[in-house]
């Protein structure tokens, strides 16, 4: 399912250099919370982000590109 708001999600994304809350994709993409936080998690379980859940209680969910995190392969 790719719709206008997933694309604008991953344009997002993938244009950071740091990982993103995802009050701030929100706001980018202006959108409600739910529906971001839908999209965001469809788009972490295809491949296409990473997520990861931080913080107590409620949390916060950051999220960023596949690529900004590669691991360096030491000797």
């Amino acid at each position: 399912m790719e719709d206008k708001l997933i694309r604008d999600i991953l344009k997002v994304v993938n244009s950071s250099n740091a990982p993103l809350e995802t009050k701030e994709i929100e706001q980018k993409v202006k959108a409600t919370r739910v529906k971001v936080l839908y999209r965001l998690t469809l788009l972490r379980g295809e491949g296409k982000i990473k997520g990861k859940f931080v913080g107590p209680g409620k949390g916060v969910w950051i999220w960023w590109s596949i690529k900004a995190f590669k691991e360096v392969k030491r000797g």
